[in-house]
């Protein structure tokens, strides 16, 4: 059974930034790629950004590119998302994904991935 748990998030000025993380445990996720999303109050669920199994592709939303930065740490078993420059509409639960595959065409579409966090809520204030 695998277990996704973000944390991390807070409250922060805009113009700063914050690092949220993810364990996963339950079972090794070295060989699958991740992704981090995210859903602001009364809006649709978000792609933020996508990493491949090793780490070596990464890909991000128009809105995070450039700003935010997507790792992971495979003996760690950590996925981390670090977002600088922060904006208020920055505001929302991240979630962090878990596919099945090392790699995905369709990195932005939630049904890619079957296991999901619970959330942290990242607020930004303007």
């Amino acid at each position: 059974q695998v277990q996704l748990a973000e944390s991390g998030g807070g409250l922060v000025q805009a113009g700063d930034s914050l690092r949220v993380s993810c364990a996963a445990s339950g079972r090794t996720f070295t060989y699958n790629a991740m992704a981090w999303f995210r859903r602001a109050p009364e809006k649709e669920r978000e792609f933020v950004g996508f990493i491949n199994w090793n780490g070596d592709i990464t890909n991000y939303a128009d809105s995070t590119k450039g700003r935010f930065t997507i790792s992971r740490d495979n003996a760690k078993n950590m996925l981390y998302l670090q977002m600088n420059s922060l904006k208020h509409e920055d505001t929302a639960v991240y979630y962090c994904a878990l596919s099945s595959y090392s790699g995905i065409a369709d990195y932005s579409n939630p049904a890619r991935y079957p296991y999901w966090g619970e959330g942290t809520q990242v607020s930004v204030s303007s």
